[in-house]
């Protein structure tokens, strides 16, 4: 299953939200463990991302996925894109 929901970022400019689009595992009737991290703020996670494109809103976009991964989620606070 495909899942979409918010996460925070830390950045020089300090902690910022972005959503992301994972990969999940139904683990139970209301959780789901990730994957794998598809999107984040629609774009290909990569080393250097920036929200807005200025140095003071960049963030490492690789780290922040590979800690998503394998995290568990509420599925009641995630928006299932596809089952």
């Amino acid at each position: 299953m495909q899942i979409e929901y918010s996460a925070s970022v830390f950045t020089p400019a300090g902690w910022r939200n972005v959503t992301i689009l994972a990969d999940a595992e139904k683990i139970s009737a209301g959780m789901a463990q990730v994957t794998a991290v598809q999107e984040i703020d629609g774009e290909t996670p990569t080393g250097t991302m920036s929200r807005t494109g200025a140095r003071r809103q960049q963030y490492h976009g690789s780290g922040v996925a590979a800690r998503e991964v394998g995290a568990r989620k509420r599925l009641s606070s995630c928006v299932i894109v596809s089952e």
